[in-house]
């Protein structure tokens, strides 16, 4: 059909004519009320931003003489954390002659990986970077 015909059919039926693939040969075209092809869209994009959820890093700080208490309360609140679906960046910064015994530090990232095991995976085991040691834990998936 041609453009012209078209235009007419759409033009009595008082909608729109929308190319819907321009580069096709003949280009192909439908009559509909685009205004409402376009709130209907933007309805729907707009209830999927609004079902997304976006993860956050959140960070809990050790320290290498973290005692029992203190690191009871740190996995605690990772907890809180990755039940709310963020993902935990545990660190810990060494400091002077801590520098020297890594080794801690890799026990500590360690008992902490095993105690937020239940409710958790290791993403990015420990690691040093500089003067800082970090390891990243994530939710575990829902079944």
């Amino acid at each position: 059909m041609s453009y012209g015909d078209a235009q007419k059919i759409a033009d009595k039926k008082n909608l729109d004519l929308v190319k819907i693939a321009p580069m096709a040969k003949p280009p192909v075209c439908r009559i509909m009320d685009y205004g409402k092809y376009r709130f209907e869209q933007e309805k729907r994009e707009k209830e999927a931003r609004k079902n997304q959820h976006i993860v956050d890093i959140k960070e809990v700080r050790l320290g290498l003489n973290t005692d029992i208490g203190d690191f009871n309360t740190k996995v605690r609140h990772a907890a809180r954390f990755l039940g709310d679906g963020d993902k935990v960046k545990v660190s810990i910064r060494f400091r002077g002659r801590e520098l020297g015994h890594p080794e801690i530090g890799y026990d500590s990232m360690r008992r902490f990986a095993e105690a937020c095991s239940e409710f958790s995976i290791v993403e990015r085991p420990a690691k040093m970077e500089g003067r800082t040691m970090m390891m990243f834990l994530s939710p575990k998936p829902v079944k």
